[in-house]
């Protein structure tokens, strides 16, 4: 009987905390960040955020940064915007106005304001500054961009500011908190700038929880279990190098409609890795290593075609190896499989593909292998 009572009561707790994290709002922290100054304040506005257990913060940014401090955050894509139910915009201050990695991003959201997505949805804003120069300006700037979407713009007042530490320049605002960043005397944010940072989080949830179920949403649904790629590379010990920079007036990818075009060769630091004909100046082993450098490259590339997201790939659809080599060789499959088991590797079924292979009696810049790839893609 025992054993019956204490069944129930662990179903009925299971249902209770399902029903509370249905019941929390789902707040989107946006940012865009160059050195981590703008990620130090999203993380307290995070912290604020979920700080009464009534709302979730998803810290995600508007592009892809190699910046170690930032490389791990997953990119927010323009469509999933619709789905929160609040949104924390973080930026730079470039200029007295938003930063141009913002700007950029929020120059996709016609489709969102035509079609009223972000009508209702609260908002807020926080920013970097360098030193305190023009934040007022890139906060109005701000504040415009987000009105025209008809969202409800939340300020931060004046709470908290009895923290501050009035012997050292704040970057406190009504219109949301900053720190100025190029000050180097003090610690950036100061401990002023984190607690303010955190009431606006704070308080921004308790308007985001208000207002939940007042606005529909719409939009792709906010994946919470999605795949990290960037964790799967760091497991797998898989480092994609910086995108080649064209040789030619051509774009690393072209995308039309969801498939995604690449071309790569073994390009590493920039220098043609092992160049030459295979059989001549170089053997199948470096061949097989040139071939591995090549689909690193092509995946830097897929990497930049999709925000920083690898896990809005669909589907590795082909891979088109070929190779430098002498008329009589006939092993090119095996020099390919290189390329094909690190497309699985990464994305496990999808990354299995239709492929073809080849050889060519001379490749651009001597490279001994080159890569034509197709990816279907969110």
């Amino acid at each position: 009987m025992k054993k019956i009572c204490s069944f129930f009561i662990l179903i009925l707790l299971f249902n209770t905390i399902t029903i509370m994290a249905q019941n929390k709002a789902k707040v989107l922290v946006l940012i865009h960040s160059d050195n981590g100054g703008t990620y130090e304040l999203a993380k307290e506005i995070a912290k604020g955020i979920e700080s009464e257990n009534n709302a979730v913060p998803y810290i995600k940014l508007v592009k892809a940064s190699q910046n170690p401090i930032l490389k791990n955050i997953p990119v927010a894509t323009v469509d999933e915007l619709g789905t929160y139910d609040g949104i924390a915009f973080g930026s730079p201050v470039y200029f007295g106005n938003i930063s141009t990695g913002m700007s950029e991003f929020l120059s996709k959201t016609v489709q969102l304001w035509t079609s009223h997505a972000l009508e209702g949805v609260p908002a807020t804003v926080f920013m970097s500054a360098g030193s305190g120069a023009g934040k007022e300006l890139a906060l109005q700037a701000f504040w415009n961009s987000l009105a025209v979407h008809g969202m409800v713009l939340v300020s931060n007042g004046i709470r908290g500011t009895e923290e501050l530490n009035k012997a050292i320049p704040q970057g406190n605002t009504v219109l949301g908190v900053t720190s100025m960043a190029s000050l180097k005397d003090v610690e950036r944010p100061t401990k002023g700038e984190r607690h303010l940072a955190e009431l606006q989080g704070k308080n921004f949830a308790k308007v985001a929880l208000a207002l939940k179920d007042t606005h529909s949403k719409k939009g792709i649904p906010v994946v919470e279990n999605h795949q990290d790629f960037n964790e799967i590379l760091r497991q797998k010990n898989i480092v994609l190098p910086q995108v080649p920079k064209p040789a030619g007036n051509y774009q690393p990818f072209v995308r039309s409609g969801n498939l995604v075009f690449i071309n790569q060769v073994a390009l590493k630091d920039g220098k043609i890795l092992n160049p030459g004909k295979l059989g001549v100046e170089v053997n199948e082993q470096q061949v097989k290593e040139a071939t591995k450098v090549t689909m690193l490259n092509v995946l830097s590339v897929l990497r930049e075609a999709v925000g920083g997201d690898l896990s809005r790939v669909k589907q590795c659809v082909q891979l088109t190896g070929i190779f430098n080599t002498k008329d009589d060789y006939t092993k090119h499959a095996e020099l390919m499989n290189v390329a094909s088991d690190l497309s699985v590797e990464v994305f496990g079924e999808k990354g299995k593909h239709a492929r073809g292979t080849l050889g060519a009696s001379s490749i651009p810049v001597n490279s001994s292998v080159e890569i034509q790839a197709i990816f279907e893609v969110e």
